[in-house]
């Protein structure tokens, strides 16, 4: 979401007016420490002016590529017995 929000030009201050959320609120969600709604997720695309899919798209090609391992974890290798 950061990087979308930086890309159309706005502060977090700016997007919260914009998206009605507070700033602390949109900067939990920026540092992963709270899990937005799907309804929240489309609330935030809408004042970013993207798809709702854009919030949950990797950033690169190479995350998207990268199949999640055993465990959830992706590109973690570790020694089982």
């Amino acid at each position: 979401m950061r990087r979308i929000r930086l890309e159309v030009g706005l502060t977090q201050e700016a997007f919260a007016e914009k998206s009605g959320f507070s700033q602390q609120y949109l900067s939990s969600l920026e540092r992963g420490r709270r899990n937005p709604t799907i309804v929240t997720l489309f609330e935030l695309a809408t004042a970013l002016g993207v798809s709702h899919v854009a919030l949950v798209a990797p950033d690169d090609e190479t995350a998207a590529a990268a199949p999640l391992r055993r465990g959830g974890r992706s590109g973690t290798t570790r020694n089982r017995p």
